[in-house]
């Protein structure tokens, strides 16, 4: 039987982690009750520096239940930050680690498949949803919009994948070469390119409490994940100045030539080709900036996280 740990961050999950904790202790008993997890196996819940009861939670659960572990970041470090140091811990003591949300959208009953998978000689193995009907049109069309813009860009990204994935003990050693600051783990992982596979299956509501991704984060999220993984659109910056250079060109001509035929003012060609060069160059400096601000992220080098408790058996 293989050890198995569920990798789940937290931040401020109070109100859903009593029940996560219980479905994921019997879905762990099940599982090892069928041969497909050793009784080592544990849930390991990372507290990425939250405000609420979280950390005072997975400490308790930790003394009254012998499957439950965790970790207290020092800060908030982020989603991706706070699952990487979940995965960096459990490869110390996994044959494989199952990241999930602690929201109980990921379907728990498709472990089984995700570690008879493994099982069968899979390094790693995606979570691909069915379908996206819990969501709302916006952001199934944001979604999609997202993965075509990727796969455009030259980005290896599963698609309908976020981050309910396994990974092998030899995944998570060849993870932990990627020394990247700004992390986007839907990028990195198929880098890795060890032997792969799906297991489709439909996402629920969540169980309780708030979204930790709004509007907001997700855009930010999405700019990351397209400036980490492809410089394509600094050269579409170059071919976008070029054609806005043809652009302004063949409109001045042409506003001059509708003044001297008795039409518009000669003004209104410069105030045109002004205000279209204006908007672009802000742009291009804005894309450039943030390719600037990760070099500057990247050189600095800071830990991705620091650990500043732990508690369970396995730790």
């Amino acid at each position: 039987m293989s050890v198995v740990y569920l990798v789940i961050p937290c931040y401020n999950e109070e109100k859903v982690l009593p029940e996560t904790v219980k479905r994921l202790t019997e879905k762990l008993e099940s599982m090892a009750a069928a041969g497909l997890a050793d009784p080592e196996s544990r849930i390991l819940l990372v507290d990425d520096g939250s405000r609420d009861a979280t950390w005072s939670l997975i400490s308790q659960y930790s003394k009254e239940n012998g499957r439950v572990c965790g970790i207290k970041l020092a800060h908030n470090r982020g989603h991706q930050n706070a699952l990487l140091a979940g995965l960096m811990t459990a490869r110390e003591f996994a044959d494989c680690a199952v990241s999930l949300d602690a929201d109980l959208q990921d379907d728990v009953d498709a472990l089984d498949e995700f570690v008879k998978k493994f099982q069968d000689g899979c390094d790693i193995v995606y979570g691909v949803r069915k379908k996206r009907d819990t969501d709302t049109f916006f952001k199934r069309a944001t979604a999609l919009g997202f993965y075509r813009f990727m796969g455009a860009l030259g980005v290896d990204v599963v698609y309908n994948h976020a981050d309910y994935r396994l990974m092998s003990r030899r995944a998570l050693d060849a993870l932990s070469e990627y020394r990247e600051v700004n992390l986007f783990l839907r990028g990195l992982v198929p880098l890795i390119g060890f032997r792969s596979d799906f297991v489709y299956y439909d996402r629920h509501e969540r169980f309780a409490g708030d979204s930790k991704y709004p509007l907001k984060k997700m855009i930010a999220f999405a700019v990351d994940g397209i400036t980490s993984f492809s410089v394509k659109p600094l050269r579409l910056i170059f071919g976008l100045g070029l054609l806005t250079a043809l652009t302004s060109a063949v409109g001045t001509v042409w506003s001059l030539i509708a003044h001297f035929a008795g039409g518009w003012p000669a003004w209104i060609a410069a105030f045109w080709s002004l205000w279209l060069l204006g908007g672009l160059l802000l742009l291009g400096m804005g894309v450039v900036g943030t390719y600037v601000g990760k070099i500057y992220g990247e050189v600095k080098a800071r830990p991705r996280y620091l650990i500043e408790e732990k508690t369970g058996d396995r730790l």
